[in-house]
């Protein structure tokens, strides 16, 4: 399937260090496009995926991948605006014409380059980056992502160029296209400066990698993460939208709330178990000896899973010992 096909893409460009991910010959990639609802699209290419606002205002986009993909990301953005019906970069679109218009926006949802990547490219080319105070901060010095164990990712600082021209501590409305879109910080979720974006004129929200669909999420406790800010993010998330939402997640296929709601259980199940495991006087070892999270890995750790069952451990044990660390108590 397509959506699996590009979903592999991504959690293999995800795994890579930058100088990896540069090596990857961008030049057979494509960029995918699906059809919301009215001028609301997803597109996929290599890295995070985007959610583009197209109408009489222009394009408002949500995270840019990478920097070698401007030039196709900018193409697929002017096909939405020349397509009606059957769409544009070679899958689904629709929803009406749009005149071909400039990007004026770009939102990042956080700090990671798969995400963030053409930045600069579309900066320079009139669009207003805007992202929460600490991506811009983490953008400007570098630094290396990681679950506090096996997973470890050296980030470097972007130029002038790509960091973001406007922040926002909490919570930014942008008034585009007829809709009111509204970009929300929720901290210490996968990092702790994640973006949430709701489209509420079209019933749909782009949860950056706070929701993941490749498996067991990347939770990057270097950089501020937390599986307890990640599962209150996605609550917020369950109680803010309709039933019927659409959800845009960081990769894979575009979502329903009873996805998002599944996703949420087994974040809180799995870090039940570490907690009781942890209550038990168990170690990280013994955790992973003991395969505490084994009922979960068939379903979230597939073969050459970039965070695989023991990572996954790794993750929620650093987490929650986080937590007993700074409120002195056992984790819920």
């Amino acid at each position: 399937m397509l959506c699996q096909r590009l979903c592999y893409l991504g959690i293999l460009l995800a795994s890579a260090s930058l100088a990896a991910a540069e090596e990857q010959d961008f030049s057979k990639v494509e960029i995918h496009t699906t059809h919301l609802a009215g001028g609301l699209y997803v597109l996929q290419g290599a890295g995070g995926n985007m959610t583009a606002s197209v109408g009489a205002d222009g394009v408002l986009l949500v995270d840019d991948e990478y920097a070698a993909l401007a030039d196709k990301i900018r193409a697929a953005l002017r096909g939405l605006g020349r397509a009606g019906p059957g769409g544009s970069s070679g899958d689904q679109a629709g929803g009406g014409a749009h005149r071909d218009q400039a990007l004026r926006y770009v939102i990042n949802t956080h700090y990671h380059f798969d995400h963030t990547g053409a930045n600069a490219a579309f900066a320079q080319e009139g669009a207003t980056l805007i992202a929460q105070d600490n991506v811009r901060a983490r953008l400007l010095t570098g630094g290396t992502a990681g679950n506090g164990g096996s997973i470890t990712r050296e980030v470097p600082a972007l130029e002038h160029a790509a960091l973001p021209q406007v922040t926002f501590d909490h919570e930014l409305t942008v008034h585009v296209n007829g809709d009111d879109v509204r970009a929300v910080h929720y901290p210490n979720a996968h990092t702790d400066g994640d973006t949430i974006v709701f489209f509420p004129g079209t019933a749909a929200v782009a949860m950056g990698d706070i929701y993941v669909r490749y498996g067991f999420p990347f939770i990057d406790i270097n950089s501020g993460g937390s599986v307890q800010g990640m599962v209150a993010a996605c609550e917020d998330v369950l109680r803010r939208v309709p039933a019927d939402a659409r959800v845009v997640p960081g990769h894979g296929e575009v979502a329903g709330v009873a996805d998002l709601r599944e996703y949420v259980q087994m974040l809180k199940d799995t870090s039940a178990a570490v907690a009781d495991a942890l209550k038990a006087g168990k170690t990280l070892t013994q955790m992973k000896q003991e395969r505490i999270l084994g009922r979960w890995s068939e379903r979230y750790s597939p073969p050459n899973a970039f965070v695989d069952t023991d990572a996954f451990t790794e993750t929620l044990y650093n987490s929650l010992r986080g937590h007993i660390a700074r409120h002195g108590s056992r984790p819920r």
